[in-house]
């Protein structure tokens, strides 16, 4: 059992590091798609200060801070609460279930990323880095 204990408490913050890049690489597609098009063309072009082009700088460079690891928490927090505006300024008007309303994954996103601004970004990020004061060790063992 203790075997099996130290195993997850080496592999917790590397696993919590993993789910921060990958969610973090997801979020950044919907910004790139509302600036530049990519990886699918939105449906209208949208001026950079208007309502969407915020969100679309907010979900790429927020996401791009939050894939290298770099001001997490409060990086997380800000799209947290983005992702709760979101949800209920676009989606809960159209009815009262996440399913129905098709705002799960904005759901999802605000408490996946309110649980990243708690905890931080793991082992494997810049943030863990600076705070060893360590940050021209990358050698991979963190």
């Amino acid at each position: 059992m203790a075997d099996l204990n130290s195993f997850y408490s080496q592999w917790a913050p590397r696993t919590l590091s993993v789910l921060r890049i990958v969610t973090a690489f997801l979020f950044m597609q919907h910004g790139g798609q509302k600036l530049f098009g990519f990886p699918a063309p939105s449906q209208a072009a949208h001026p950079l200060f208007s309502l969407i082009g915020v969100a679309g700088i907010l979900e790429f460079f927020g996401g791009l801070l939050l894939l290298i690891g770099l001001l997490s928490r409060p990086v997380a927090f800000l799209l947290s609460g983005q992702m709760a505006v979101a949800y209920f300024m676009v989606h809960a008007p159209q009815g009262f279930w996440p399913l129905l309303n098709k705002g799960e994954l904005a759901v999802m996103y605000c408490f996946v990323f309110l649980y990243f601004a708690v905890v931080g970004g793991g082992s494997w990020s810049v943030d863990y880095l600076l705070r060893r004061g360590d940050i021209s060790h990358c050698s991979g063992t963190f």
